[in-house]
Protein backbone atom coordinates (compact mmCIF):
# COMPACT_ATOMS: atom_id res chain seq x y z
CA UNK A 1 0.00 0.00 0.00
CA UNK A 2 1.28 3.29 -0.84
CA UNK A 3 2.06 5.65 2.11
CA UNK A 4 3.03 8.46 0.09
CA UNK A 5 0.99 11.55 0.30
CA UNK A 6 3.61 14.31 -1.71
CA UNK A 7 5.54 13.46 -4.33
CA UNK A 8 7.73 16.17 -5.95
CA UNK A 9 10.12 14.93 -9.12
CA UNK A 10 12.78 16.71 -10.66
CA UNK A 11 10.70 20.36 -10.67
CA UNK A 12 12.27 22.99 -11.89
CA UNK A 13 11.21 26.76 -12.83
CA UNK A 14 12.43 29.61 -14.32
CA UNK A 15 11.51 33.09 -13.94
CA UNK A 16 13.02 35.33 -16.64
CA UNK A 17 15.62 33.24 -17.18
CA UNK A 18 16.81 32.92 -13.86
CA UNK A 19 15.92 29.52 -12.14
CA UNK A 20 14.02 29.86 -8.67
CA UNK A 21 13.62 25.49 -8.35
CA UNK A 22 16.45 23.69 -9.79
CA UNK A 23 15.31 19.69 -9.85
CA UNK A 24 13.93 19.62 -6.57
CA UNK A 25 12.53 15.80 -5.48
CA UNK A 26 11.09 14.89 -1.96
CA UNK A 27 8.32 12.56 -0.77
CA UNK A 28 6.40 12.89 2.13
CA UNK A 29 4.66 10.56 3.95
CA UNK A 30 0.92 10.14 5.54
CA UNK A 31 1.07 11.51 9.10
CA UNK A 32 4.60 12.78 9.66
CA UNK A 33 5.46 16.26 9.53
CA UNK A 34 8.06 17.60 6.96
CA UNK A 35 10.04 20.82 7.65
CA UNK A 36 11.15 22.47 4.04
CA UNK A 37 13.94 24.41 5.33
CA UNK A 38 15.90 27.25 4.32
CA UNK A 39 16.37 31.39 3.91
CA UNK A 40 13.87 34.06 2.45
CA UNK A 41 14.71 33.38 -1.58
CA UNK A 42 15.46 29.82 -1.22
CA UNK A 43 12.54 28.51 -3.66
CA UNK A 44 10.54 27.72 -0.72
CA UNK A 45 7.51 29.44 -1.84
CA UNK A 46 7.67 28.82 -5.39
CA UNK A 47 8.10 25.04 -4.60
CA UNK A 48 4.56 25.38 -2.80
CA UNK A 49 2.81 26.84 -5.15
CA UNK A 50 3.91 24.73 -7.88
CA UNK A 51 2.49 22.05 -5.05
CA UNK A 52 -1.00 24.22 -4.96
CA UNK A 53 -1.21 24.04 -8.98
CA UNK A 54 -0.79 28.23 -9.07
CA UNK A 55 1.91 27.70 -11.04
CA UNK A 56 2.99 25.39 -13.59
CA UNK A 57 6.46 23.73 -13.55
CA UNK A 58 8.79 23.66 -16.45
CA UNK A 59 9.50 20.43 -15.79
CA UNK A 60 9.00 17.41 -13.13
CA UNK A 61 5.64 15.71 -11.80
CA UNK A 62 4.01 16.31 -8.90
CA UNK A 63 1.37 13.46 -7.34
CA UNK A 64 -1.12 14.51 -3.80
CA UNK A 65 -2.28 11.24 -2.34
CA UNK A 66 -1.45 9.30 -5.82
CA UNK A 67 -2.99 11.82 -8.17
CA UNK A 68 -2.60 14.73 -10.21
CA UNK A 69 -3.46 18.19 -8.70
CA UNK A 70 -7.28 18.10 -9.37
CA UNK A 71 -10.46 19.92 -7.84
CA UNK A 72 -11.26 17.09 -6.24
CA UNK A 73 -8.15 16.52 -4.34
CA UNK A 74 -8.87 20.44 -2.91
CA UNK A 75 -11.19 20.39 -0.37
CA UNK A 76 -8.54 17.65 1.19
CA UNK A 77 -6.20 20.15 1.33
CA UNK A 78 -5.72 22.99 4.12
CA UNK A 79 -3.24 25.86 2.61
CA UNK A 80 -1.91 28.76 4.38
CA UNK A 81 0.01 31.09 1.60
CA UNK A 82 3.23 33.54 2.82
CA UNK A 83 0.99 36.35 1.75
CA UNK A 84 -1.97 36.60 3.32
CA UNK A 85 -5.36 37.95 2.77
CA UNK A 86 -8.63 38.51 4.51
CA UNK A 87 -11.30 40.37 3.57
CA UNK A 88 -11.23 43.37 5.87
CA UNK A 89 -14.91 44.44 5.71
CA UNK A 90 -16.27 40.56 6.71
CA UNK A 91 -16.59 39.59 10.52
CA UNK A 92 -14.93 37.04 11.27
CA UNK A 93 -18.31 34.37 11.51
CA UNK A 94 -18.76 35.62 8.09
CA UNK A 95 -15.03 34.72 6.92
CA UNK A 96 -15.35 31.54 8.83
CA UNK A 97 -18.55 30.76 6.92
CA UNK A 98 -16.87 31.92 3.52
CA UNK A 99 -13.83 29.47 3.45
CA UNK A 100 -15.37 26.83 5.21
CA UNK A 101 -18.33 27.00 2.22
CA UNK A 102 -15.16 26.81 -0.21
CA UNK A 103 -13.89 23.86 1.47
CA UNK A 104 -17.62 22.18 1.07
CA UNK A 105 -18.50 22.24 4.43
CA UNK A 106 -22.18 22.58 6.08
CA UNK A 107 -23.47 26.01 7.73
CA UNK A 108 -23.23 24.29 11.12
CA UNK A 109 -20.82 22.66 10.67
CA UNK A 110 -18.42 25.72 10.42
CA UNK A 111 -20.22 27.46 13.46
CA UNK A 112 -19.23 24.61 15.47
CA UNK A 113 -15.73 23.87 14.16
CA UNK A 114 -15.41 27.44 13.75
CA UNK A 115 -15.87 28.32 17.51
CA UNK A 116 -13.79 25.20 18.71
CA UNK A 117 -10.62 27.05 17.05
CA UNK A 118 -11.35 30.43 18.09
CA UNK A 119 -11.56 29.70 21.54
CA UNK A 120 -8.66 27.52 21.29
CA UNK A 121 -7.06 31.11 19.80
CA UNK A 122 -8.47 32.94 22.11
CA UNK A 123 -10.67 34.74 19.60
CA UNK A 124 -14.53 33.83 20.77
CA UNK A 125 -15.12 37.28 21.50
CA UNK A 126 -14.24 38.51 18.22
CA UNK A 127 -16.79 36.54 16.45
CA UNK A 128 -19.26 39.15 15.80
CA UNK A 129 -15.96 42.06 14.98
CA UNK A 130 -15.27 43.04 11.48
CA UNK A 131 -11.60 41.96 10.25
CA UNK A 132 -10.40 45.29 10.15
CA UNK A 133 -10.66 45.57 13.88
CA UNK A 134 -8.43 42.88 14.59
CA UNK A 135 -4.65 43.58 15.37
CA UNK A 136 -2.36 41.69 13.05
CA UNK A 137 -1.63 38.80 15.27
CA UNK A 138 -5.70 38.70 15.37
CA UNK A 139 -5.55 38.18 11.59
CA UNK A 140 -2.52 35.83 11.30
CA UNK A 141 -4.34 33.40 13.41
CA UNK A 142 -7.48 33.69 12.08
CA UNK A 143 -5.69 33.05 8.55
CA UNK A 144 -4.95 29.69 10.11
CA UNK A 145 -8.15 28.92 11.63
CA UNK A 146 -9.53 29.56 7.85
CA UNK A 147 -6.81 27.12 6.88
CA UNK A 148 -7.74 23.58 8.83
CA UNK A 149 -11.37 24.50 9.30
CA UNK A 150 -12.19 21.51 7.12
CA UNK A 151 -9.90 18.90 9.05
CA UNK A 152 -7.53 18.43 5.71
CA UNK A 153 -5.80 15.22 5.21
CA UNK A 154 -3.12 17.23 4.17
CA UNK A 155 -1.73 20.99 5.16
CA UNK A 156 0.83 22.82 3.55
CA UNK A 157 2.20 26.19 5.37
CA UNK A 158 4.32 28.48 4.27
CA UNK A 159 5.91 30.37 6.61
CA UNK A 160 3.53 29.61 9.49
CA UNK A 161 5.17 31.58 12.25
CA UNK A 162 5.61 34.80 10.13
CA UNK A 163 4.29 37.77 11.96
CA UNK A 164 3.45 35.75 15.40
CA UNK A 165 4.54 37.20 18.58
CA UNK A 166 6.49 34.25 20.80
CA UNK A 167 3.20 33.34 22.30
CA UNK A 168 1.33 32.50 19.02
CA UNK A 169 4.26 30.95 17.91
CA UNK A 170 3.94 28.65 20.62
CA UNK A 171 0.68 28.18 20.11
CA UNK A 172 0.90 27.07 16.59
CA UNK A 173 3.43 25.04 17.12
CA UNK A 174 1.46 23.18 19.44
CA UNK A 175 -1.80 23.05 17.26
CA UNK A 176 0.58 21.52 14.52
CA UNK A 177 1.21 18.69 16.92
CA UNK A 178 -2.11 18.39 17.65
CA UNK A 179 -3.16 17.68 13.97
CA UNK A 180 -0.37 15.56 13.74
CA UNK A 181 -1.96 13.34 16.46
CA UNK A 182 -5.32 13.42 14.31
CA UNK A 183 -3.51 12.11 11.65
CA UNK A 184 -3.08 14.52 9.53
CA UNK A 185 0.15 15.39 7.39
CA UNK A 186 2.09 18.39 6.97
CA UNK A 187 4.47 20.31 5.28
CA UNK A 188 5.70 23.56 6.20
CA UNK A 189 8.60 25.66 4.92
CA UNK A 190 10.41 28.07 7.56
CA UNK A 191 13.65 29.69 7.65
CA UNK A 192 13.33 29.41 11.57
CA UNK A 193 15.29 26.42 12.20
CA UNK A 194 14.68 26.54 16.12
CA UNK A 195 11.16 25.90 15.71
CA UNK A 196 11.44 23.47 13.00
CA UNK A 197 14.12 21.47 15.08
CA UNK A 198 11.26 20.70 17.96
CA UNK A 199 8.34 19.68 15.77
CA UNK A 200 9.80 18.25 12.09
CA UNK A 201 9.98 14.81 11.27
CA UNK A 202 12.11 14.97 8.46
CA UNK A 203 13.57 17.81 6.33
CA UNK A 204 14.41 19.23 2.68
CA UNK A 205 16.71 21.88 3.14
CA UNK A 206 17.16 24.12 -0.32
CA UNK A 207 19.39 26.62 -0.97
CA UNK A 208 19.05 28.96 -4.02
CA UNK A 209 16.77 26.64 -5.52
CA UNK A 210 18.76 23.60 -4.97
CA UNK A 211 18.13 20.80 -2.21
CA UNK A 212 21.38 20.40 -0.34
CA UNK A 213 20.12 18.32 2.10
CA UNK A 214 17.09 15.70 3.19
CA UNK A 215 16.60 12.89 5.24
CA UNK A 216 14.48 12.10 8.78
CA UNK A 217 15.87 14.56 11.28
CA UNK A 218 17.51 12.16 13.80
CA UNK A 219 19.20 10.63 10.57
CA UNK A 220 20.59 13.59 9.27
CA UNK A 221 22.13 14.63 12.90
CA UNK A 222 23.22 11.46 13.42
CA UNK A 223 25.56 11.55 10.57
CA UNK A 224 27.43 14.45 12.09
CA UNK A 225 27.93 12.74 15.28
CA UNK A 226 28.39 13.67 18.86
CA UNK A 227 31.39 15.46 18.20
CA UNK A 228 29.46 19.39 19.04
CA UNK A 229 30.11 21.36 22.49
CA UNK A 230 27.47 23.41 23.14
CA UNK A 231 28.31 26.01 25.92
CA UNK A 232 26.93 29.34 27.69
CA UNK A 233 29.38 31.29 29.12
CA UNK A 234 29.72 35.30 29.81
CA UNK A 235 33.10 37.28 28.76
CA UNK A 236 35.22 37.53 25.43
CA UNK A 237 34.45 34.10 23.34
CA UNK A 238 36.81 35.52 20.32
CA UNK A 239 39.97 33.00 21.06
CA UNK A 240 37.95 29.89 20.40
CA UNK A 241 38.68 30.64 16.34
CA UNK A 242 42.29 30.28 17.16
CA UNK A 243 42.04 26.16 18.98
CA UNK A 244 43.40 24.89 16.57
CA UNK A 245 41.77 21.36 17.27
CA UNK A 246 38.36 22.61 16.94
CA UNK A 247 36.73 21.84 13.06
CA UNK A 248 34.12 24.70 13.83
CA UNK A 249 31.77 27.06 15.48
CA UNK A 250 28.83 29.69 15.74
CA UNK A 251 29.16 32.38 18.32
CA UNK A 252 25.68 33.60 19.63
CA UNK A 253 27.36 35.68 21.93
CA UNK A 254 26.30 34.20 25.46
CA UNK A 255 25.93 30.99 23.52
CA UNK A 256 28.61 28.97 21.35
CA UNK A 257 28.13 25.94 19.71
CA UNK A 258 31.41 23.94 19.01
CA UNK A 259 32.49 21.08 16.66
CA UNK A 260 35.78 19.31 17.54
CA UNK A 261 37.51 17.03 15.47
CA UNK A 262 38.11 14.40 17.56
CA UNK A 263 35.94 13.77 20.77
CA UNK A 264 38.90 12.89 22.58
CA UNK A 265 39.65 16.68 22.77
CA UNK A 266 36.64 17.66 25.04
CA UNK A 267 38.26 17.80 28.42
CA UNK A 268 41.45 19.99 26.51
CA UNK A 269 38.45 22.30 25.68
CA UNK A 270 36.87 22.62 28.75
CA UNK A 271 40.26 23.31 30.12
CA UNK A 272 40.84 26.33 28.02
CA UNK A 273 37.07 27.65 28.07
CA UNK A 274 37.49 27.49 31.56
CA UNK A 275 41.35 29.93 31.41
CA UNK A 276 39.40 32.36 29.50
CA UNK A 277 35.66 32.57 30.30
CA UNK A 278 33.05 32.27 32.95
CA UNK A 279 31.27 29.02 31.77
CA UNK A 280 27.51 28.42 32.37
CA UNK A 281 26.91 25.47 31.21
CA UNK A 282 29.01 22.51 28.89
CA UNK A 283 26.99 20.17 26.74
CA UNK A 284 27.91 17.33 24.31
CA UNK A 285 24.91 17.23 21.76
CA UNK A 286 24.20 16.75 18.18
CA UNK A 287 24.47 19.17 16.01
CA UNK A 288 21.91 21.71 15.95
CA UNK A 289 19.59 21.81 12.77
CA UNK A 290 20.61 26.05 12.12
CA UNK A 291 24.24 24.86 12.09
CA UNK A 292 23.84 22.06 9.99
CA UNK A 293 21.92 24.42 7.37
CA UNK A 294 24.99 26.74 7.61
CA UNK A 295 27.23 24.03 6.56
CA UNK A 296 25.43 22.63 4.02
CA UNK A 297 23.84 26.07 2.25
CA UNK A 298 27.37 27.49 2.47
CA UNK A 299 30.10 24.99 2.39
CA UNK A 300 32.03 26.33 5.45
CA UNK A 301 33.66 24.48 7.96
CA UNK A 302 35.17 27.25 10.73
CA UNK A 303 32.79 30.22 11.35
CA UNK A 304 32.17 33.15 13.34
CA UNK A 305 28.05 32.92 13.53
CA UNK A 306 27.44 35.58 11.30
Amino acid sequence: MDNSMLELKDLVKDFDGKRAVDNVSMTLNKGEILGLLGPNGAGKTTAIRMMMNIIAPDSGEIKIMGEQFNERLKDRIGYLPEERGLYRKMKVSETLQFFGKLKGMQSNDIKKRGEELLKKFDLLDYYDKKIEELSKGMAQKLQIITTIIHSPDLLILDEPFSGLDPINIELVKDLILEMKREGITIIFSTHLMDYAEKIVDSIVMISKGKKVLDGILSDVKSKYGKKFIKINYEGNGEFVSSLKYIKGFKDYGKEMEIELNDIKDKDKLLKDLISKISLNSFTLSEPSLNNIFIRNASGESRGTGE
